[in-house]
């Protein structure tokens, strides 16, 4: 069984705590580790660190600060399989799925190192006789991500690699479900060769995400997860002054009008829907068939959710794993139960799922949910589990109104041959991402991860240049240099 240690200015620390928390794998129940519940202690030691490191690091040239990032993307992608494997096992990941997340957690990496051009400041000369004005990024100091379960390996690169090459230091507090990845990648941060308290890990739980929240060294947050959390940590941040980025829920529609090209819409929304058991915030939750796409989309699509294979992630042949717990798995089961309680028609039904050799594991098989009402309890939750629910509409005009009419905009996809309706529907879709023909329309890393109304609150996304903002401070600085002063020299 794997310890689970904190890393703080650049050493192994076994936490001195009363309280652990189980590490399960989800497919097996076997008892992979146990995260130990740290509290103000360990984020202050974290703190003290990254604070006392943050000089040092912030006076390093950026092109001298990226060369650790190429180090550590050399590490991780010559480790690439381990990793992997480590998010099948403590998170139920396929190991494609485990593999394609740690490409784009690379990605941010690679694009991180183009720092020393995105950093880059202005200069106006002449403003007035003698005056020149220029503008200059300096990092803001320690930041902190707090970080969720469904992307152990990927999240915290949304933002980690753009901080340290700002010049900022950092804490990472993982999820307490899924520590082992960020223990495996945490050696790769050692191999790198890091300034000591540059980067630091705190594992706990809410108690750690509190005291990462209070703390008044820590200068901005970032964070991924349910709204209802995201809120939270929003408020006490930015009550405090910090910085922050959260990331909510969603609840992602697609569109499908009846010129779609059905077999390939129903493969990509079954992949969207279906693929990492529904755990992740770009997945299609619901889709509004158009007009005459409803029969044809809805047998197909019924045909792809039963014939999926499920099962453990590192066997051969698997298309998806479990749900993170067995309490995640009731909660999901318990909300295919309101749906049919409350007039959806159950035509695909995963609940009580059993896979061989495997009886313990927390599987809910891919679900459909035809004539979900939109006014139902089921279909304002997110779910985050392998349920797609079918509406209809009769005209793109009422497809948009539905879209439009949720609290959350996070994503929304439409599948056509007419660009003028793609047109239409990029233009008036209220959600940050947008998929057309897409059924996950993630941002590639030099793109915001962007996300609108109840799936964000901040106003600077992950990836790109919204983290250099985001990690930066902008000084303005203007200069009298008079004319009759430089004849001197």
């Amino acid at each position: 069984m794997m310890k689970i240690l904190n890393y703080i200015n650049g050493e192994w620390i076994e936490p001195n705590v009363a309280e652990y928390l189980d590490v399960v794998n989800p497919a097996t129940g076997e008892l992979l580790a146990r995260t130990p519940v740290c509290g103000l202690d360990d984020v202050a030691a974290a703190a003290k660190a990254a604070a006392e490191a943050f000089p040092a690091w912030r006076q390093t040239p950026a092109q001298e600060r990226i060369q650790y990032l190429f180090k550590l993307r050399d590490l991780m992608k010559s480790n690439m399989d381990e990793i992997a494997r480590t998010i099948v096992e403590e998170c139920g990941k396929t190991f494609d799925e485990a593999k394609a997340e740690m490409v784009r957690a690379i990605e941010n990496v690679e694009i991180a190192g183009g720092i020393p051009m995105m950093m880059k400041g202005e200069l106006s000369e002449d403003i007035a006789p003698g005056i020149d004005e220029m503008m200059i990024r300096q990092p803001v100091g320690v930041c902190a991500t707090v970080c969720p379960f469904n992307f152990p390996g990927m999240i915290p690169f949304w933002y980690l690699p753009y901080a340290l090459a700002c010049g900022n230091t950092y804490i990472i507090k993982p999820s307490e479900k899924v520590p082992m990845t960020m223990q495996f990648i945490f050696k790769l941060v050692e191999q790198a060769g890091l300034p000591k308290g540059v980067i630091n890990l705190v594992n706990g739980a809410k108690e750690a995400v509190d005291a990462i929240l209070d703390h008044p060294a820590i200068r901005a947050v970032t964070f991924v997860g349910s709204s209802p959390v995201a809120k939270y940590i929003y408020r006490r941040s930015a009550e405090q002054g910090k910085r922050v980025q959260a990331q909510g829920g969603a609840k992602n529609p697609v569109v499908i009008l009846p010129d779609a090209d059905m077999e390939m819409a129903v493969k990509i929304v079954a992949d969207s829907a279906f693929g990492c058991a529904g755990q992740r915030c770009l997945a299609v939750s619901w889709a509004v068939t158009v007009a005459e796409a409803r029969d044809e989309f809805t047998e197909i699509m019924c045909d792809a959710a039963q014939s999926r294979v499920v099962g453990y992630g590192l066997e051969a042949g698997v298309q998806m794993g479990p749900v993170i717990s067995q309490a995640s798995r009731a909660r999901v089961e318990g909300l295919i139960g309101l749906g049919a309680a409350e007039g959806a028609t159950v035509c695909v039904d995963g609940r009580n799922a059993v896979v061989k050799n495997y009886e313990r594991g927390a599987f809910v098989r891919p679900t459909v949910l035809a004539n979900v009402r939109p006014e139902s309890e089921m279909h304002r939750t997110e779910i985050f589990g392998p349920v797609l629910s079918l509406m209809h509409a009769n005209t793109i005009d009422e497809a948009l109104a539905l879209v439009n009419g949720g609290p959350y905009g996070n994503q929304a996809s439409i599948f056509t041959a007419s660009g003028a309706a793609a047109r239409r529907f990029r233009y008036e879709a209220e959600a940050g991402n947008i998929g057309v023909n897409i059924g996950v329309a993630a941002p590639m890393a030099f793109y915001p991860f962007s996300g609108w109304k109840d799936s964000f609150f901040g106003d600077l996304h992950g990836q790109g240049m919204d983290a250099v903002e985001f990690f930066t401070q902008k000084k303005v600085v203007v200069e009298r240099w008079p004319k009759e002063w430089s004849r001197k020299f």
